[in-house]
């Protein structure tokens, strides 16, 4: 597994260890429990496998040309690790109840899985070369996905350690 993606793994796994029931589902009003942190991280995963799986059906990447915008968001968490905070997430990566043991079981094979599927088709359209877009960042290479996904899980794990901090407090 890419180095990326294997750092992002044990870190999912480690902020998830052990957690009840009851810690996944707490949160602060109008904001996601940790439950729904990790529903979210398991969608953004099985999106860019489907978007991966429909590139190598079509044959070729599926990019259209960047925006300066996009090329200057692409820079700021490709290029510098920056996620800026209070974005919302685009709908078909917004939590809709999936069972929380299955999100939880799978997530670190989800992210096993997007690995292969980038390698896929970095074998076959080329290393280094855009794959796929990005709904927010456009169109992004295979290292560039691996690490759109580490800083985006980044962001979101501190978050769900800030949940687990704030639960032991008296």
């Amino acid at each position: 597994m890419d180095s990326c993606l294997e750092q992002l793994s044990g870190m999912v796994a480690t902020a998830t260890d052990g957690m009840s029931e009851e810690e996944l589902s707490r949160h602060p009003e109008g904001k996601w429990c940790a439950a729904e942190l990790l529903e979210h991280l398991y969608l953004t995963y099985t999106g860019t496998i489907k978007g991966m799986e429909r590139a190598l059906g079509a044959g070729k990447p599926l990019v259209t040309k960047a925006s300066l915008q996009q090329r200057l968001a692409r820079l700021a968490v490709c290029g510098f690790g920056y996620l800026p905070e209070g974005r919302q997430a685009p709908a078909m990566a917004r939590p809709r109840g999936l069972p929380r043991e299955q999100v939880k079981a799978e997530i670190t094979r989800k992210i096993a899985a997007m690995d292969e599927m980038i390698t896929r088709c970095e074998e076959r359209f080329g290393r280094g070369r855009q794959l796929l877009d990005h709904v927010i960042l456009g169109p992004l290479t295979g290292a560039q996905w691996r690490k759109f996904h580490l800083v985006h899980g980044r962001h979101h794990l501190k978050q769900l350690r800030r949940l687990r901090q704030g639960m032991r407090l008296p």
